[in-house]
């Protein structure tokens, strides 16, 4: 592929795209989920499959902080009754939580698992750690190490991973913390994929057991 942008960009803007036309999928109703992980998967197998890797270097505490970050995600709304109608969490910008009518279906339960623990991770990471971080210390990014570490590059990545989760940029702030750390101490795509899919993992199961759809953006 000519551009090497690409592979990391593309897959990202059109999960957005995704988010955008949300309101326009509502007449395919529950197979709105199905259809989005199969047009997804398809943009992931041809823009990124040449750069994608699943290498791991610290699976065992890459799964371990995949649930720190799960626990961070949901701790100030279990500790802390009624923190996220606090006005410095207006509704901002996001995917926006599913229909409860909707995904109520165990046919959407799955497919928005699996698009959470399977394609988001792969999208964001490519995105996020693998190209951004490299990008903003220099535009010719293929000569910048998976991993290396600018503090502009550290900061501004972490606070725009923060913006994409809507009115949850708080806890989103922390998690992009943790996730470009490990990136740097691991240099490893495959175990922040690793991590981001357990995180996901974690948060699905969490939100299916106690119906907190808010927490699917």
């Amino acid at each position: 592929m000519k551009n090497p942008h690409l592979p990391f960009i593309a897959p990202f803007l059109i999960f957005l795209g995704f988010l955008a036309l949300q309101p326009y999928l509502a007449p395919l109703g529950v197979w709105e989920y199905p259809l989005r992980v199969a047009l997804l998967a398809g943009v992931i197998w041809y823009f990124s499959r040449d750069v994608l890797s699943f290498r791991l270097v610290a699976p065992l505490t890459s799964v371990a902080l995949g649930l720190v970050v799960f626990a961070i995600w949901i701790g100030p709304d279990v500790l802390i009754p009624g923190y996220r109608q606090n006005p410095i969490f207006a509704k901002l910008a996001s995917g926006g939580a599913p229909d409860p009518n909707l995904i109520s279906s165990p046919l959407a339960q799955f497919f928005r698992t699996a698009r959470a623990v399977v394609i988001v991770p792969i999208v964001e990471e490519l995105f996020w750690r693998a190209w951004l971080m490299r990008w903003i210390i220099k535009p010719d990014f293929w000569e910048v190490p998976l991993g290396t570490y600018a503090l502009n590059a550290f900061l501004i990545t972490a606070a725009l991973f923060a913006s994409e989760h809507g009115n949850y940029w708080d806890v989103g702030l922390i998690c992009g913390l943790i996730y470009n750390w490990w990136m740097i101490r691991t240099k490893s795509l495959g175990d922040l994929i690793l991590t981001h899919a357990v995180t996901n993992l974690a948060l699905s199961i969490y939100t299916i057991a106690t119906q907190k759809w808010e927490y699917w953006l």
